[in-house]
């Protein structure tokens, strides 16, 4: 069989057979990537990170990040335990921990484990602000977006071969690829960038997740108009660089809020 058409073959059967569906959106996605290989791998990432990272030691601000991360957390539970979903939560280990820099960022990696950065917290400004981001990031995880572009990448690059045995032939590119799909451990790859519809997903369903937690939907669109804002600075925030900020994400952002108000319950 002649080599393009092996490729069109592996590629075909990996569209036809290795699909998920993303929770509230519904929408399907490729997937090569098994959870516990995805999560595996996370957690050794993460922890690296930790490593080699300094750790704010403001209590205060840390434990806002704990507690505001705590409560999204219940709510990404409540919902998928509200829809029979549970099971795609089982093997996370979540984690909430505050990294002294002036970057403008913050990510979750597989498995709830969640980096924010001092710098984006003057223009979270409060708890709200806060749940704004960490439910944004938090979606993409549970939307398994991570999961998504590393199958991507192993289609575009690798012929769609399972992770497991990309690993074990190629353990050097593998490596190097799943450093261009997240890229916070060290200056290596380039973070590829979440495509329009993941980024659209994120901003539903972290909406969702932190109305849910009890903090006001109609915070995100402020966030996101003072993170749209900093655009007109020297640098653009690194949260800005692979999460764009503009007047239609905003738009979109009005027209969700109806929908999280309906789960929205303030905390008492």
């Amino acid at each position: 069989m002649p080599r393009f058409l092996s490729f069109f073959s592996l590629a075909l059967i990996a569209l036809l057979i290795a699909c998920s569906t993303v929770p509230i959106t519904g929408r399907k996605q490729l997937n090569l990537v098994s959870d516990s290989e995805m999560l595996s791998m996370s957690f050794q990432q993460y922890d690296q990170f930790l490593k080699e990272n300094k750790l704010s030691d403001n209590q205060q601000q840390v434990q806002m990040v704990k507690q505001v991360g705590g409560r999204i957390q219940k709510a990404v539970e409540d919902y998928f335990a509200q829809k029979g979903m549970s099971g795609e939560l089982k093997n996370y280990r979540w984690e909430f921990n505050l990294i002294q820099s002036d970057e403008v960022n913050a990510w979750c990696m597989p498995g709830g484990k969640v980096v924010v950065y001092t710098g984006i917290l003057p223009v979270t400004q409060n708890e709200t602000g806060l749940a704004v981001v960490m439910g944004h990031e938090i979606a993409h995880a549970v939307a398994k977006h991570g999961n998504e572009r590393m199958s991507q990448a192993l289609l575009a690059q690798m012929g769609g071969a399972a992770l497991s045995l990309a690993l074990q032939e190629k353990p050097e590119e593998t490596q190097a690829l799943w450093m261009s799909v997240y890229g916070v451990s060290a200056q290596v790859g380039v973070l590829l960038p979440f495509s329009r519809t993941q980024e659209s997903e994120a901003d539903h369903l972290g909406l969702i997740f932190m109305a849910m937690a009890g903090y006001e939907p109609h915070g995100a669109v402020d966030f996101w108009q003072r993170m749209a804002q900093l655009k007109g600075g020297a640098a653009v925030p690194e949260f800005l660089s692979t999460h764009p900020s503009d007047q239609t994400r905003i738009d979109n952002l009005k027209k969700l809020v109806p929908e999280a108000m309906k789960y929205y319950r303030p905390a008492g």
